[in-house]
């Protein structure tokens, strides 16, 4: 918090905000053998095999978010799962493409509509899923996403003991 708010910063709201939803979505998938993170692989996953893709892990990494390395971590451990496959890009053998088994696919759904349950009760003070309120939120989240971090600034005596 700034000494000039007098409340919580934008980014502390947004920190928490994203740690309750985490929490809220690891106990709803956990009964299907799901984490959050594993979750929010397969789900991807899902709408990308139904646009026609099958993507490489990197791909995957960039859609959602995630670090490649932690992406490999979770293909990895959702193949032993028997959800997902994973093969070599024919045309780059350093890639690795994904994609969900038929057990994933089932699984991905069952994961998909619970979590829409889930959304749609957290969603709730503001309407709910489908509303108005709700559809400005998501874009104020997509513009401040979609915004390029500024280039980090050397470390010098300049700005050393500043806070940004």
């Amino acid at each position: 918090m700034s000494k000039g708010s007098p409340g919580p910063t934008p980014g502390f709201l947004v920190w928490r905000l994203a740690n309750k939803w985490r929490v809220a979505v690891d106990r709803a998938v956990a009964p299907l053998g799901l984490t959050h993170a594993q979750y929010s692989l397969v789900a991807s996953l899902h709408g990308m095999q139904r646009a026609g893709e099958r993507p490489s892990q990197r791909r995957l990494a960039d859609h959602t978010g995630l670090e490649a390395l932690y992406v490999s971590k979770l293909a990895r451990a959702l193949e032993s799962a028997g959800l997902i496959e994973r093969t070599r890009d024919p045309r780059d053998p350093r890639a690795v493409q994904l994609a969900l088994s038929e057990q994933g696919q089932a699984v991905t759904r069952q994961a998909i509509a619970v979590v829409q349950e889930l959304l749609q009760q957290l969603l709730e003070p503001l309407g709910g899923l489908d509303a108005p309120r709700t559809c400005a939120f998501t874009d104020e989240l997509r513009a401040l996403l979609d915004a390029p971090l500024a280039p980090s600034l050397p470390n010098d005596e300049t700005t050393q003991g500043t806070t940004p």
